[in-house]
């Protein structure tokens, strides 16, 4: 069950008009009054042909309308609005039930507390079968106004009393960290501008795709005015930026003019404070140069930055940092993915959003290699290659699995349902990344006497699953990827102990697939050759000696340095 409280209003017999009439598109069939502070003479249109709107409101506004003949300053936000609706598959309740759940919801709020005969003045009007709005003016019988402050959350309480005892869909408690859900009226105005979302929305999608782009608040300003969104800053009188706020290109009011939303209220998180401790909290590099000239691509840094996740979830505010930049590198992988993959994916970033928040302080900094890996992707300007690619989106299943669970040991219920169904998300782009891989693995199975020493490296290195794993679906691919480690120098009982380490077989639903992707990324380069090496270092001594030789033609013999010596010894 929901109740939304309304922004106060200031006419009641206004509101009236809505509650009684026939609806924007007709859905208003038989309104009428299920509860009320008295019920006893109260004039009710929609059974009482000869009550009338102004009858009502002028009986609702009484305490309204005495408090300012007395007071000089009148009071003009007196008009309290909570609709308050069932879930679609909860049961059919009556009109005393109704009348009964509209009581607790005003007690709740502090509109009418228990026993309180000079409490505000309150009707609940019944629309249709699901839900009924609760009306009140907030001026008290005694000419004081309630103290509603937190009332949301104490109607919010009521609310989950409320479906246990009646048996509802039990739905999960606030902590005031959602997204503000969009009005009545942006809701209509995007149906009948034919726009998929209503702006707010439109706008919190477009603001979360911007932060990987970006590295301060400056350049995050100019971004979004560069992906045309409209945008209005607040800057001190030493121009340093303040706020922000942004809109919609079309999203005019009834004067033709831009409407901007705050950046705080759009989402919790996308306040200008909020947005520049993340962007600003990583460290300088020294050598950006030298990391982007890896040979390692930026898909393949951002797996091994999500290597490490599991134990950063031990601290609680480094936690919720890495949970807040994974949710980052979701977006841009999103962003950069081949073009099979970016819906399941932008799915899985826009669900994961409301895992992102919750009401511990992050330690923005320590999500360093986190943020560091989602920057570089989405700067990249070349795609992943499958291997690369089907890697990663396996390591942010397994990381958004962690996340969740982290947020269920906290009792974070809302992170964690989200945490679940992102992980739902990027499985099926994990299948689908995988896909090509698998068949070409599959095409080329290792020889009949080769898949039995790897059965048997299996059986040795991870004996509690090892019979899940050979009678996996994927367990020729398996051996193939472990078949094309040991040609490279790799131990397939090694890679598999590791892989096996690195991420938990018990909840796998295919524990070999699980372990290909893992060992494909560990597995990708040879092992150093210790005979080459030397060789290489020999040549590179000798190389650096002026070209002048003893007389018996050879070069001069070479003793090395304290260092070569200590590498040697280590070699």
């Amino acid at each position: 069950m929901i109740a939304a409280i309304k922004p106060a209003g200031t006419n009641t017999r206004g509101l009236l008009a809505y509650l009684y009439g026939r609806g924007t598109h007709d859905e208003h069939f038989d309104p009428h009054l299920v509860a009320g502070f008295a019920m006893l003479g109260m004039p009710d249109p929609g059974r009482d042909e000869n009550a009338t709107l102004t009858e009502l409101a002028r009986h609702l506004d009484q305490p309204v309308s005495l408090r300012n003949s007395e007071f000089g300053k009148p009071v003009t936000d007196h008009v309290w609005h909570c609709p308050v609706r069932a879930a679609p598959e909860d049961r059919y309740l009556s009109d005393a039930e109704w009348g009964e759940i509209a009581q607790r919801i005003v007690q709740a709020a502090g509109i009418a507390p228990a026993g309180d005969d000079l409490a505000c003045r309150w009707i609940a009007v019944r629309h249709a079968d699901d839900h009924i709005h609760i009306l009140a003016t907030t001026v008290r019988e005694d000419g004081r106004r309630p103290k509603l402050h937190d009332s949301g959350l104490r109607v919010g309480d009521a609310c989950r009393e409320i479906e246990k005892d009646y048996g509802l869909r039990r739905l999960k408690k606030g902590d005031r960290t959602g997204a503000r859900r969009p009005t009545q009226a942006e809701m209509h105005k995007a149906e009948r501008l034919g726009w998929e979302q209503p702006s707010p929305e439109w706008l919190q999608d477009r603001i979360r795709a911007a932060i990987p782009h970006v590295t301060g608040a400056e350049e995050f300003i100019a971004y979004l005015e560069a992906s045309g969104i409209e945008v209005q800053v607040r800057r001190g009188p030493s121009g340093d930026l303040l706020g922000y706020a942004a809109g919609r290109p079309g999203d005019l009011n009834k004067n033709g003019e831009q409407i901007y939303h705050p950046g705080s209220k759009i989402s919790p998180v996308l306040s200008l404070p909020k947005i520049k401790a993340r962007l600003e909290s990583s460290r300088p590099e020294e050598h950006p140069t030298a990391r982007r000239n890896h040979p390692s691509t930026p898909w393949h840094q951002a797996t091994d930055a999500l290597d490490t996740l599991h134990t950063d979830l031990a601290d609680d505010t480094h936690a919720q940092a890495h949970i807040t930049a994974l949710g980052e590198l979701i977006e841009a992988t999103a962003q950069k993915a081949p073009a099979h993959l970016p819906a399941e994916l932008q799915a899985a970033a826009k669900t994961f959003a409301r895992a992102q928040r919750s009401q511990i302080r992050a330690e923005d900094s320590a999500a360093h290699a986190l943020r560091s890996a989602a920057r570089d992707i989405a700067h990249t300007a070349t795609g992943p290659d499958g291997s690369a690619l089907a890697a990663l989106v396996a390591a942010l299943v397994w990381a958004a699995i962690a996340a969740g669970r982290w947020h269920q040991a906290k009792n974070h219920a809302h992170q964690a349902d989200a945490a679940r169904q992102a992980v739902q998300h990027l499985q099926t782009a994990a299948d689908r990344a995988l896909a090509p891989a698998l068949a070409e693995l599959t095409a080329r199975p290792p020889r009949e006497q080769a898949r039995r020493v790897l059965a048997s490296d299996v059986r040795a290195a991870v004996p509690d699953h090892a019979e899940r794993i050979l009678a996996d679906p994927a367990w020729p691919a398996l051996a193939t990827v472990l078949a094309d480690a040991e040609a490279c120098g790799h131990k397939p009982h090694q890679l598999l102990k590791e892989a096996a380490a690195q991420r938990e077989l018990t909840t796998a639903r295919q524990p070999a697939r699980a372990l290909i992707t893992r060992i494909q990324h560990t597995g990708r380069n040879p092992v150093p050759n210790r005979r080459a090496e030397a060789a290489r270092l020999q040549s590179t001594m000798a190389g650096s000696v002026p070209a002048q030789q003893t007389g018996n033609g050879r070069l001069p013999a070479v003793t090395p340095s304290p260092t070569e010596q200590q590498h040697r010894h280590r070699r």
